[in-house]
């Protein structure tokens, strides 16, 4: 017996590796963060809640939650709700159901019991306002009272230093008083803001979010949760650090824009330590590089214009990378974990190439997918010699894999539907499905799978040309698994379904929503690059047992692909398909 029969944890497959993996297990190591009723791991996802999630949020959330989990520790999810006037209830509800969906939570066993850390930046907006009253008691915070285009010119450029504002020395004592007024409603949007006094020399900084960064601004804006209460809101940069250190967060993980912006990060948490708000050790920032696919665009603003142009019907569109959208084209949680760790984590900017994810969901569904048959472009087919009243009952596994699953029955019946390319009046070479007599040589033989083998007698055609029908006879002693079927030599082997009993059905072929794999790179029209071919519609025949599919429900259609019951338009007895994925590569842009 090997060691690994003996000792099943060492059978356990290791963690994938990467940087950020080697950051938490040398801190594990140093017992950097290890505190009294307090796990070790405490990470967070703090989405704006603006907008629904996209595929590089699913990244985001698997890597946080995922993190916490394989290490014994926790995540929250925090709403960085702070900018009213673009927020909605409705973009909250969405991701909460987007992260349960990809099977994550916020819940938390610890030494009290069950812990439930669902968080919102305005949980936090009383300390926030103690601690910016501290930093302007301090000297590290002042009221600005220029426009924004002053501040905008007066802030520099990468080339070239700011200058000073010529409120910067302003006393502590008005600022205090102006800071107030401004928190009473006293000021008009935008009238003053208050921004951050790092240094003296602040304004000369190369890293331009360390030249006076606001902190504050006006707002009269409504609130989700706190109503009119407030008419002054934190900025995300100072928001940010504060509530992590609130929250106890050991490593905060963010994208690679965010890099910049660190060095305010740490310098705010430092400097409130300094005042008695937190105990060392403080939460530390570490960026990764966003997600980039090929062949979607992931701007926010880009997405809505989809939506509101009514390019596609609304965010769950299932052409559309938004979670819900990719939850609508039929992908699975683990589908798209597994494609989270496939692509891994780096510090480097690149491209994925959409097929990656692709792939993924075709291995997740290929063991678990019940198998089905679909005719999506139907040519009737009659068999001339089976009796018009009769039916042979034929079966075939729902999985070929997993006898377990059981199998499925149908009935062969004299009009059949076929694909209308198993048919062809001049052959190509190679082609081994119908094909007509031609002079003294008769038609091609083609065994119907699970059912028999048959000969092409003729075609029927319409008065423009179009093939109407395919005329065949059948072998009556070729049906598959009975005794001397395997008489018969075929090439051709093609799927079917009774015209009698088939289940009429909307099918919706689903590809790319663009042709262009960077579709808005290098300043690019995104709408030139559209896919005209992104959807087809096609009025399906499937076997009878698919009128039972329910939303969601997923399917592996033989030679054509995966596909799953639409969750908003099937109904009972009349499934809507939406197509996941073709069973192989074959995008082309056209």
């Amino acid at each position: 017996m090997s060691n690994d029969k003996k000792n099943p944890a060492a059978a356990a497959p290791a963690l994938p590796s990467n940087f950020l993996r080697a950051i938490i297990e040398n801190d594990l190591a140093a017992g950097t963060h290890t505190r009294e009723g307090l796990p070790n791991v405490i990470t967070r996802f703090p989405p704006e809640p603006n907008g629904y999630l996209h595929v590089g949020h699913a990244k985001s959330i698997c890597l946080n939650f995922g993190l916490a989990r394989d290490y014994n520790g926790r995540c929250h999810l925090r709403f960085d709700d702070t900018n009213p006037e673009k927020e909605e209830q409705e973009y909250v509800d969405t991701i909460i159901d987007s992260v349960k969906w990809l099977g994550f939570d916020w819940n938390w066993q610890g030494p009290n019991g069950n812990e439930v850390h669902l968080h919102h930046a305005s949980d936090y907006f009383d300390q926030l306002y103690e601690m910016a009253e501290y930093l302007i008691n301090q000297g590290y915070a002042y009221v600005d009272s220029q426009s924004a285009e002053e501040m905008a010119a007066n802030r520099g450029n990468f080339n070239t230093p700011g200058v000073n504002s010529p409120f910067r020395n302003r006393p502590r004592e008005e600022s205090l008083q102006m800071f107030r007024d401004m928190k009473a409603g006293k000021y008009k949007d935008g009238e003053h803001i208050l921004r951050a006094k790092i240094s003296e020399d602040a304004m000369s900084s190369p890293n331009m979010n360390m030249r006076d960064p606001a902190i504050y601004r006006i707002r009269h804006e409504h609130h989700v949760r706190t109503g009119n209460a407030w008419c002054i809101y934190p900025m995300y940069d100072y928001t940010h650090p504060i509530s992590d250190a609130l929250e106890n967060i050991t490593h905060s993980i963010c994208t690679l824009e965010f890099q910049d912006h660190r060095p305010f990060y740490d310098w705010l948490l430092e400097t409130l330590s300094k005042g008695g708000f937190f105990k060392l050790p403080v939460p530390k920032q570490y960026e990764f590089s966003r997600l980039n696919l090929t062949y979607v665009i992931t701007s926010k603003r880009k997405l809505r214009q989809l939506v509101e142009d009514g390019v596609v019907t609304g965010w769950d569109d299932p052409r559309m990378p938004t979670i819900v959208g990719l939850r609508r084209r039929g992908y699975t949680p683990e589908s798209i974990q597994l494609f989270a760790e496939r692509i891994g984590v780096t510090k480097s900017d690149g491209w994925i190439d959409m097929s990656t994810l692709e792939g993924c969901v075709r291995e997740d569904l290929d063991p678990k997918a019940p198998r089905a048959t679909a005719v999506l472009r139907p040519l009737k087919l009659i068999v001339e010699n089976f009796p018009a009243d009769a039916s042979e009952p034929c079966s075939c596994p729902v999985h070929p894999h997993h006898p377990e699953m059981g199998t499925r029955q149908f009935n062969f019946t004299r009009e059949l539907w076929i694909e209308a390319d198993d048919f062809m009046e001049t052959p190509t070479k190679g082609y081994f499905r119908y094909t007509p007599p031609v002079g003294d040589q008769p038609g091609s033989r083609v065994r119907l799978r699970h059912g028999f083998v048959t000969e092409c007698t003729g075609y029927d055609k319409d008065e423009n040309g179009n093939v109407t029908a395919v005329r065949v006879k059948y072998f009556e002693d070729s049906k598959s698994g009975t005794p001397g079927s395997d008489n018969y030599k075929v090439k051709g082997n093609i799927h079917w379904v009774s015209a009698a009993d088939a289940l009429e059905a909307e099918v919706r072929l689903y590809d790319r929503l663009f042709t262009d794999p960077q579709p808005d790179a290098g300043g690019k029209d995104f709408m030139a690059a559209l896919n005209p071919n992104a959807l087809e519609t096609v009025t399906a025949y499937l076997e009878p047992g698919m009128k039972n599919a329910v939303g969601d429900q997923r399917y592996q259609f033989e030679r054509h692909g995966y596909f799953v019951a639409d969750r908003v338009d099937s109904q009972p007895g009349k499934p809507v398909f939406n197509r996941i994925v073709t069973l192989k590569d074959s995008f082309a842009a056209k």
